[in-house]
């Protein structure tokens, strides 16, 4: 179905596409008839139950955050045979994000360039939506991630203040948490990674957490332009601080060995690649940070997951857990299934 309107698709801009195909798909959802269907095409009907983080989740393929910024869509994808789904990235206010065009194809690398610049309708609209989806019963019990970040405006210094806003807000309502220092489109986001401001957010993060009656699963979401000396200073963070683990990884900076003419890919500017062109340096991050945390910290691996084998190789390296998103865009939503009977 989806390889059928994958042309009519293409043929809009990127943001436009996405829109048309969310707005399908709840409509689809939100009838008996056709969400039957849905769920009859795209969900596996098999057990592939995994207890990670002390969570269950009803199967290891998950939606990354980006997709579903605002918690719209949840049932629909609940729909397309996810174990989970990550909303957000959320910030405490409301912002527009960058200028469009901010999103862009490079369909000769099966890849994505984005720019979004955390665009989203903030931290009480998200809240408020999740609120009402607990209330009703979360579909097919989907895991439910919230990632979380700082506004545009929040100086560095301040960060700590947006992500300790967004984790209060959050909690009665999402099942895990992932904090967000790592997307290339926020300026200066990305300086949070350094070992000392890191180490003083995860920090109250996880003092603010240990306070609560049940403590949530915090996990780390990391670039894949680390060096291994910034890896070992995140492997010496996660152990200091007693988080959950880490997803490796987000997008890159880099534009090497892309097929796509380098002028095309010049005259689109700044933003951060995902696709097929992250996979491998996203599972060497993954195998190194699984041989310097261990068995004990989670990982969740993303990055280039466009086939079963593309999953296989992240859960090979050490990943407990895999997210799709630019794969989604190229292969469809029939993704999950395959990669769900593959595993």
């Amino acid at each position: 179905m989806y390889q059928l309107l994958k042309p009519i698709l293409f043929a809009l801009s990127p943001e436009t596409a996405h829109r048309i195909t969310v707005w399908l798909l709840d409509l689809a959802a939100a009838f008996p008839p056709t969400k039957w269907l849905l769920r009859s095409l795209y969900c596996h009907a098999g057990n592939r139950n995994k207890v990670v983080m002390g969570l269950d989740f009803p199967n290891p393929v998950g939606l990354a955050a980006g997709f579903d910024k605002d918690g719209r869509h949840i049932e629909g994808l609940a729909c397309l045979g996810f174990g989970f789904v990550e909303v957000g990235t959320v910030t405490p206010q409301p912002q527009d994000g960058n200028p469009q065009p901010r999103l862009f194809r490079l369909p000769a690398d099966h890849a994505l360039i984005n720019r979004m610049g955390f665009n989203n309708e903030g931290l009480d609209a998200l809240a408020g939506r999740l609120k009402r989806i607990r209330e009703k019963g979360v579909p097919g019990g989907v895991i439910i991630g919230g990632n979380i970040g700082k506004n545009k405006i929040t100086p560095n210094e301040a960060a700590e203040s947006d992500y300790l806003k967004c984790f209060e807000a959050l909690f009665p309502w999402v099942d895990y948490f992932v904090v967000n220092v790592s997307s290339p489109n926020t300026p200066g986001l990305r300086a949070l990674q350094e070992k000392e401001p890191l180490t003083r957010l995860l920090s109250q993060l996880q003092d603010r957490n240990k306070a609560q009656q049940a403590p949530k699963p915090i996990l780390l979401k990391i670039a894949p332009d680390l060096t291994d000396d910034q890896l070992d200073d995140i492997a010496e963070i996660v152990k200091a601080t007693g988080l959950a683990g880490v997803i490796a990884t987000n997008t890159t900076i880099s534009r090497e060995g892309l097929q796509t003419d380098s002028q095309e890919v010049e005259a689109i500017g700044a933003g951060g690649l995902s696709g097929a062109p992250v996979r491998l340096r996203a599972t060497a991050v993954i195998r190194y940070l699984r041989e310097k945390l261990g068995k004990g910290a989670v990982i969740i691996g993303v990055g280039g997951i466009d086939s079963p084998g593309a999953a296989k190789e992240k859960l090979d390296a050490g990943a407990d857990l895999v997210q799709v998103y630019t794969g989604l865009v190229y292969e469809g939503p029939g993704l999950v299934k395959r990669i769900v009977q593959h595993l």
